[in-house]
Order: C-alpha cells, then sequence, then structure tokens
C-alpha cells in the first residue's frame, strides 16, 4: 500500500490481530473501516463516538491542508475532526474504506482516550505499551 501523505511505502503492523498500515517516512497510519473500533476495544477504550459511520456522517473540516487520497479506492478522502481537547484533524474516506492518521496523531487520540478514564491505569499502560512497541514512538 502506498502513503497517502508522502507517496512511500507502507509496511504493515499487526497488534492483538489487527494489522495497521504505517508510513516509515511520515509515521502515518492507515486504519481500514473497522480497525480503529477493534484496537480501541482491544485497550478497553471507549470507542462509541469514534465509529467510520459516526466520522464518515460529521461535517467537513475548514483546512488549508491538501486532501489526500485514499488508497484503496484513490478517492480524496474528507478532512474531519474528532477527539475533543485535543481535537485532532483527520483524513476519512468517503466510500468507508478508513481513516488516515498523520503522524503522531494516533498517539494524541489514544493519550486522550486513556487520560479521559483516570481509574483504568490498565488501558493507559496499554496505550503505552502499544506506542512503544508498534509505533516506536514516545509516549
Amino acid at each position: 500500500m502506498i502513503c497517502p501523505s508522502c507517496k512511500s511505502d507502507m509496511i504493515v503492523v499487526e497488534y492483538n490481530n489487527i494489522e495497521l498500515d504505517r508510513c516509515n517516512d511520515c509515521h502515518g497510519v492507515w486504519f481500514d473501516s473497522t480497525e480503529l473500533e477493534l484496537l480501541l476495544k482491544s485497550l478497553n477504550l471507549d470507542s462509541q463516538n469514534l465509529l467510520l459511520d459516526n466520522i464518515v456522517k460529521s461535517p467537513e473540516a475548514e483546512s488549508s491542508e491538501k486532501k489526500q487520497k485514499c488508497p484503496i479506492c484513490n478517492k480524496k478522502m474528507k478532512k474531519t475532526n474528532i477527539g475533543k481537547h485535543p481535537e485532532l484533524l483527520i483524513d476519512v474516506c468517503p466510500q468507508k474504506h478508513g481513516l488516515w492518521f498523520d503522524g503522531g496523531e494516533v498517539t494524541q487520540l489514544l493519550k486522550h482516550l486513556a487520560g479521559e478514564k483516570p481509574a483504568r491505569q490498565d488501558a493507559q499502560q496499554q496505550v503505552i505499551s502499544f506506542l512503544g512497541e508498534t509505533f516506536q514512538a514516545e509516549a
């Protein structure tokens, strides 16, 4: 698969039987249609507001960023905001093929979701482990 952001080849990274496509050059991550939801469930994090159908239906965000093309269907993806504090601008395929996160955005989302449930130290540890092992990012 080719990275929609920098056009480099992406590698497949497997975590808890979820295959993610990651670009080693720009560190972006492609989630196929249900993979984000599966990842969040595997980490015991609430994914109710992050279902692909809800993201696709959300309004397009104003942005000066160039629209990326879906690596599956090659159509321009919609820019939309997800999450709160911080709000993340991601790309979503209008054909529901998946979601594109620029480098570091998965880290921000997971840290935010783990932080929403302070009693869930186990989930926070899983996030840190996920980031360290899979994305080799600083947690």
